[in-house]
């Protein structure tokens, strides 16, 4: 045991009379080599195994050469010494037993103590410190990123360790394989397989490092779409106070015209009063009969003042739909009591008409979602209509057209914001119960709207279009008339049959366009679609036949044939003319050449249809919207049906309208929806 002391330098292990903390003898008494007794003790090591893992790969490819790593050891077993003299185990006991307090007071002076108090960090921001569940190390994290160029002169003499790495520090010798009989092709294989085993480690972190920045990507991708809903709440807020503020802009303009009237009305009385004071001056000598102004005793009436706002077009339009996620819900509002018959509207945001079963035809804003008045003057029910700014056109049953002005409407709203009750949802247009309701739009808010009736149709008029000083219609009685909105008359008649006979009785068999011969449906409305435009009018029949007019000659330019069913719905622009049929079809015809661009069918017969500059939206007799996406050629369902999450039964739609890729659909129950395509 002296030998054992004096080769040591330190007494021997258990001889020791220092007061020693039972667990530091534990840790130290227990592990004899001083490797593996704290490891042990602790219960759950995996944490303290990994590190050590990522410090041995570290120091494996930092430390390779022989001398090094000698001295790595040298050093390693003088610390272990110390560790093991009494002196220093009381020193670690003594500290083990201080206070914090008394440590900061006696060990830490004052500016470091502020700086560490300046340099707090709550639990709450360590606490959100991911956790490192990497196996690598930086090492290889930083060799694994370097471009894969392997040294062939390198490879060809194996000059890589054990592990496959370049030796540092330590030269470029060769691995050591303690038998110098290995025959060279047999050391070459091995320094292969160590070079293959090198570079499946590499891919395996580069693998992590590819899984690990792709999390990375997911985590900014979600922030990204908190901080997006978070603009959309803060642009809808703005559209609403901007709406807001153009309100109460209106009013005071409207009370500034007031004031200009009564100011007008008291210049033009001013000199009627004189004079009637004058008069009353001079008989005031006689009897006083006339001692006062006869005007001054007439009873005078206060001029009423309209406290309504006068609709106007918006000035700034609103763009919160376009950002919008596609098929997101808007608002739906209770508009009828009835099916949807007819609707339109003149921008996203702005101001909606229509028209129902229910005889009524009624005006909505669509910014507030509130009704603000009825059009009222036809005897049946409207069966189609069109707005324009603030012009609006309604068709009836009753074989009359009407024209609108909106602009001279009344809008006087109780709350110019949605009406919600208690738990939030939109209930002020719930007609079924009359408590929750919002009070009705006043009986006079749309009395100065009536501009003229065009009565020349001896049916219902089924489908018409304006543009500019020129409207057309079509009616069941079988004929199309032109209208001059100026004169407020009718300046033509266009027979649909009679051209149909002319065509027939023209049609040869070389005839690139020819009548198709087919009974009309006699449950469809004969002329289902009409648009002019100039003097170009396309007009869809119930014969499926469409028909190209020339207004200003009145004959048929050209007859399209495909469609094996009623025309219900056209619409084209300066290349193309989109149609819908009760065959369930929808049709794009070249207007260059007259044939068909594209076609493409549902399961169920199209009831309306309408595009924009992307878009083309259809009613074909579900609960969804048909949405053709004309960029990329994706067919897609917007509307209440189109949630598969969502059991509950839905309306079917029958109306759709769009423009910029906002769309409103009007359903067989009276509901009108707005959604964002």
């Amino acid at each position: 045991m002296a030998s054992s002391t004096a080769r040591n330098g330190s007494p021997g292990r258990g001889r020791s009379t220092s007061p020693r903390s039972p667990r530091f003898s534990q840790h130290f008494d227990d592990d004899e080599d001083g490797d593996g007794g704290l490891l042990d003790s602790l219960p759950d090591t995996r944490h303290l195994q990994a590190f050590g893992k990522k410090v041995t790969a570290t120091a494996g490819s930092l430390i390779g050469a022989e001398g090094v790593t000698q001295h790595y050891q040298n050093a390693i077993g003088e610390l272990h010494r110390e560790l093991r003299r009494p002196l220093m185990q009381r020193s670690v006991f003594s500290f083990a037993q201080t206070t914090p307090r008394e440590i900061v007071r006696s060990r830490i002076s004052v500016p470091e103590i502020q700086q560490r108090a300046l340099s707090y960090i709550s639990n709450d921001l360590l606490a959100n410190i991911p956790e490192d569940n990497s196996h690598f190390s930086l090492f290889q994290g930083f060799e694994a990123s370097l471009p894969d160029k392997p040294d062939d002169h390198a490879k060809r003499h194996g000059r890589h360790n054990a592990r496959g790495q370049r030796l540092i520090g330590g030269g470029e010798e060769e691995e050591d394989d303690g038998d110098a009989n290995v025959p060279p092709s047999m050391r070459k294989l091995r320094n292969q397989k160590n070079s293959m085993s090198h570079r499946l480690e590499m891919m395996g972190v580069r693998k992590h490092m590819c899984v690990a920045e792709i999390h990375e990507i997911d985590n900014k991708i979600a922030n990204l779409n908190t901080m997006r809903k978070m603009v959309l709440d803060r642009l809808a807020g703005l559209e609403i106070e901007e709406g807001e503020l153009e309100q109460d802009l209106l009013t005071v303009d409207n009370q500034i015209e007031d004031l200009q009237e009564e100011l007008d009305d008291e210049a033009a009385l001013a000199p009627k009063t004189a004079s009637s004071n004058a008069s009353a001056e001079q008989e005031d000598g006689k009897d006083g009969f006339m001692s006062e102004s006869i005007y001054q005793k007439i009873p005078q009436s206060p001029k009423t003042k309209s406290k309504a706002k006068r609709l106007s077009k918006r000035m700034s339009m609103p763009v919160l739909h376009e950002h919008l996620q596609s098929g997101s819900k808007i608002k739906e509002l209770p508009a009828h009591m009835d099916s949807v018959t007819a609707m339109d509207f003149d921008a996203p945001w702005g101001m909606l008409v229509s028209a129902s079963l229910d005889d009524t035809v009624r005006v909505w804003d669509l910014n507030a979602g509130r009704c603000i008045g009825m059009l009222e003057g036809h005897l049946s029910s409207v069966h189609c209509l069109q707005v324009e700014e603030n012009i609006v056109a309604t068709g009836s049953m009753d074989a009359t057209i009407r024209l609108w002005d909106l602009s001279k409407a009344e809008y006087a709203p109780h709350d110019n914001r949605i009406n919600k009750s208690d738990d939030g949802t939109d209930d002020g247009l719930a007609f079924e119960n009359s408590e929750d309701a919002p009070p009705p739009p006043p009986s006079t808010s749309m009395q100065d709207c009536p501009m003229f009736s065009l009565a020349s149709h001896v049916d219902e008029v089924t489908a018409l279009h304006f543009r500019g000083d020129t409207l057309v219609s079509g009616s069941a009685d079988k004929t199309l008339r032109q209208w001059d909105l100026v004169k407020g008359r009718c300046v033509q008649t266009l027979d649909v049959l009679w051209a149909a006979a002319q065509a027939t009785a023209t049609n040869t068999s070389n005839s690139t366009w020819r009548q198709t011969g087919r009974a009309t449906d006699a449950s469809a409305d004969f002329v289902g679609a009409i648009q002019v435009f100039d003097a170009a009018l396309a007009c869809g029949t119930a014969d499926g036949m469409v028909r190209l007019w020339d207004l200003r000659s009145g004959q048929v330019h050209r007859s399209l044939v495909g469609h094996t069913g009623p025309v219900t719905a056209l619409q084209f622009d300066d290349v193309h003319l989109v149609t819908g049929s009760v065959d369930r079809s929808i049709r794009i015809w070249d207007l260059r050449t007259g044939a068909i661009a594209d076609a493409y069918a549902y399961d169920h017969p199209v009831t309306s249809m309408m595009f924009d500059s992307r878009r083309i939206v259809s009613a074909a007799g579900e609960d969804v919207v048909k949405v053709y996406d004309k960029t990329d050629g994706r067919h897609w369902n917007c509307g209440p049906g189109a949630d598969e999450k969502d059991d509950s039964a839905h309306s079917i739609i029958e109306h759709v309208r769009i423009k910029d890729g906002y769309l409103v659909e009007g359903r067989k129950d009276g509901t009108v929806g707005v959604w964002s395509c």
